[in-house]
């Protein structure tokens, strides 16, 4: 949504009280009072009521060494908040917010004694995202003036609202809560009522299959978190942002969207009951998925699960020359990665003309960077001096090293790779860049399958840090080292996983994706809304329909297919709208439409 401009009319929540004094009633609190509102802060306990005055304190302490306030200006904003214990308090109130546990019996308790205490027209907001705003509000003397209003943690410092109506909810109240919303710098986005809304919608089914991928061990709680930060450019991992969360809130979470959904994706992972019940909840309880310093502290210690580097390891084979197969944007990609890190490059595709033309694809990327003074002309002059341009696979004849970034097309790839083992030279390693193909299968292809691994690379190759690094049951010790140490030359992000479908990253990013689209199919969001929600909500850099866009919905269906096929989850199924799309041709930016339109260039 836009920014709030000069003429929009200011809410006439002027008054608003705040109950449940936790960590979001308190930065409630503050947002509220620095809008220049006049907040009462209510909570059962004496103490948090004293703990919510003190962070206000020290939080606009901040704000004024930082020079974002005045001391008059912060001594006027404190004077703005009275805090108590007493709902009475809410009388004058022109809003409530209820902030307080995710239960219906304490909700419901509140909102029934706020019937007996505030005026007719004052407006009701819960800040639930896990239960039903229409049950809190049918329990309500008047629903009408009910709805959800879902700020995001700190919400000092996150932008999204999430304004949630009922079929009870009168449009005025939904109006005037906007408003509000606007007048306090935030960006409303208007949903109905289900469990997680958008943002958490989204968000915790992705969390979700993350802990049931480190429960079933395929890669390590490191491995998942670096994937999916470097894979994705998230700002945090999902393993660590649960323990941020806290393991205990997104059970509650997912309990209650599976209860809507009966979606198994939104089934809680066993592991986080387990975590839940033993008490390590995440960061507030020193542990969860992680170890930490102390209860509260995100400082990440070692444990017994950290990954050691000075135990045993395999000796890798030595790497000097390296084979890159294709000519798209992949391949020159790869090869641009692999030269400036001083490997000689062969560069090869079905003919001359193609591997020349992926040759000057790489010249052009390194103007672009000589261009930006990231490296020297002559740097790039040599940089470009070691790759060959070769129109026959014959001359991988004496490299150690052969990656495959042709179409990912298993025929097209195994042909390659029967190829690979007739010209490769015994001991060469044999790597494929697919990201949705099982890695056996071109492995199956060869005399040699101990010697082909996964490595999957991600475009544009030369500037994402990650590599999946993908193990089949047959693929060598050695080989697996070497591709490791390999990475580790190339100045990249290696991280282990199996050969099943999706690897680390795909096998997250996708259902995510996949469920927005079901969320614009269900016309229960609009695509800008799911956008901002996921951006200004989750960190995302990229909204799910600007990534699909991206990406091109051709290839997110063919990936989504995949993993439907390979797990059998229904909930995997790909939305009919993508498939309709497909079919349309309407494939993203490189047709110039896609769930947007673009201009033809």
């Amino acid at each position: 949504m836009a920014t709030p401009q000069s003429d929009t009319p200011l809410s006439p929540l002027r008054t608003v009280a705040v109950v449940g004094l936790g960590t979001m009633g308190t930065g409630i609190a503050e947002v509220l009072a620095a809008a220049g509102r006049d907040v009462i802060g209510i909570d059962v306990s004496e103490a948090q009521a004293a703990k919510c005055v003190a962070a206000l304190e020290a939080s606009t302490a901040r704000c004024v060494g930082r020079g974002r306030l005045t001391e008059q200006q912060r001594a006027e904003l404190l004077a703005r908040v009275t805090t108590g214990t007493d709902l009475s308090a809410a009388a004058d109130a022109d809003l409530v917010i209820e902030v307080a546990p995710e239960s219906y019996e304490i909700k419901q308790q509140i909102f029934r004694e706020l019937d007996g205490v505030v005026r007719p027209e004052t407006v009701l907001a819960t800040g639930t995202n896990a239960l039903s705003v229409t049950r809190l509000a049918a329990d309500s003397a008047h629903p009408e003036r009910v709805l959800g209003m879902h700020f995001f943690n700190p919400a000092p410092a996150m932008k999204l609202v999430e304004v949630v109506s009922s079929v009870l909810t009168a449009p005025a109240a939904v109006t005037a809560v906007t408003n509000l919303a606007l007048d306090l710098g935030k960006e409303p986005v208007a949903v109905g009522d289900r469990p997680g809304f958008v943002a958490d919608g989204l968000l915790f089914g992705y969390l979700n299959q993350a802990a049931a991928m480190y429960e079933a061990r395929y890669a390590s709680r490191e491995d998942i978190d670096a994937a999916m930060r470097l894979g994705c450019g998230l700002p945090m991992g999902p393993l660590a942002l649960l323990d941020l969360i806290g393991v205990d809130t997104a059970r509650t979470v997912l309990d209650a969207m599976y209860a809507a959904s009966r979606d198994r994706l939104h089934a809680p992972a066993p592991i986080l009951k387990q975590l839940s019940e033993a008490g390590l909840t995440g960061r507030k309880a020193g542990r969860g998925f992680y170890t930490y310093e102390a209860p509260g502290s995100g400082t990440v210690v070692e444990d017994a699960l950290t990954p050691r580097e000075d135990g045993p390891s395999v000796e890798g084979r030595p790497v000097r020359s390296v084979g890159v197969a294709g000519s798209g944007a992949m391949a020159s990609g790869i090869a641009e990665v692999f030269a400036k890190a001083g490997f000689e490059v062969v560069l090869a595709a079905r003919s001359e003309e193609k591997a020349q033309a992926a040759k000057a694809r790489v010249g052009k990327s390194l103007s672009r960077s000589v261009g930006k003074g990231r490296m020297t002309a002559e740097a790039a002059a040599s940089t470009l001096d070691l790759i060959r341009a070769t129109g026959t696979y014959d001359d991988f004849a004496d490299v150690d090293l052969a990656v495959e970034a042709v179409a990912e097309d298993l025929e097209v790839k195994r042909q390659l790779f029967t190829t690979l083992d007739k010209v490769c030279k015994p001991g060469a390693v044999l790597a494929t860049t697919t990201s949705s193909l099982p890695v056996v299968a071109c492995a199956r292809a060869t005399s040699r399958p101990q010697d082909v691994i996964g490595m999957h690379f991600f475009n544009p190759a030369p500037a994402m840090k990650l590599v999946e690094v993908v193990r089949t049951v047959l693929t060598a010790d050695d080989v697996h080292a070497t591709v490791r140490e390999v990475c580790a030359k190339i100045r990249k992000h290696a991280v282990d996983c199996g050969d099943r479908a999706g690897f680390i990253v795909n096998a997250l990013l996708f259902p995510y994706l996949n469920n927005a689209v079901k969320m614009v199919q269900e016309h229960y969001a609009t695509l800008d809304d799911i956008d901002a929600a996921m951006k200004l909500g989750g960190g995302y850099p990229m909204g799910p329909f600007e990534l699909l866009d991206v990406v091109g919905l051709d290839v997110s269906l063919a990936i989504e297919k995949v993993l439907h096929r390979e797990f059998r989850d229904p909930g995997l199924a790909p939305a009919p709208l993508l498939e309709h799309l497909v079919a349309a041709g309407c494939l993203g930016r490189k047709t110039g439409r896609g769930f947007r339109e673009y201009a033809r260039r």
